[in-house]
């Protein structure tokens, strides 16, 4: 099970990232590469540790030259929050892929799934009518929020994910949470030894997609 502390992973700070992308890069042509675009919250904005040591970043890293990785992910975020922004977002970044990790503080504020599900539903169309593929990256809330909020909570990430046909990433952090040397000193946050990991849980669903992008682009 996962214990209170995974949930407030995605407490309300301010800070942000908007360009991932390591500085000095390599990268050839940003019109010639495919663009990635993350909307998170504090599990992909690098709280507590340095921006260059987050998964992100990391993921940007290992995409040099065969990507461009940009970084909306702010702590704190709601999927409300994102919806208000996303519009804006997208039509300005105009991305291949869109990694939606929000809505671990929809379930920590205790707000309902079903304004949840409407939300992420709205950002995935969005990114669809765009053109983009979509890659949705999921979180657990701890059982004492009722086992009855936590199936629905969830059940929207399974959901969204059969409905619009869109790869799923269930727990973001797998391997992670409940590894006490994995988060930092306050209990509740990821340490920079957790980063690689949590690249890891990502990039199987995240690679055949890139795949995609660069076959479409070569035809």
């Amino acid at each position: 099970m996962v214990p209170v502390g995974v949930v407030l992973l995605v407490v309300a700070f301010t800070s942000s990232s908007i360009n991932a992308e390591p500085t000095g890069s390599t990268s050839t042509n940003s019109e010639a590469v495919p663009t990635l675009l993350v909307m998170g919250d504090s599990l992909s904005a690098a709280y507590g540790i340095a921006r260059e040591e987050g998964w992100v970043y990391l993921l940007a890293e290992r995409l040099a030259g065969d990507a461009r990785v940009i970084n909306a992910s702010i702590s704190g975020e709601t999927t409300s929050g994102g919806a208000q922004r996303f519009a804006d977002i997208i039509g300005q970044r105009q991305p291949d892929i869109v990694l939606l990790e929000l809505g671990g503080n929809d379930g920590l504020r205790g707000l309902a799934p079903t304004q949840m599900q409407a939300n992420l539903a709205a950002m995935i169309e969005q990114s669809q009518d765009a053109g983009a593929q979509v890659l949705l990256l999921g979180i657990d809330i701890p059982p004492n929020y009722g086992q009855a909020y936590r199936d629905a909570f969830t059940g929207v990430y399974h959901t969204l994910a059969e409905e619009y046909d869109v790869p799923l990433v269930p727990f973001l952090l797998e391997d992670v949470a409940l590894e006490s040397t994995l988060m930092q000193s306050d209990g509740i946050h990821p340490t920079a030894d957790a980063q690689p990991i949590i690249l890891d849980n990502v990039w199987p669903a995240l690679e055949p997609l890139l795949e995609t992008t660069y076959q479409a682009a070569i035809e």
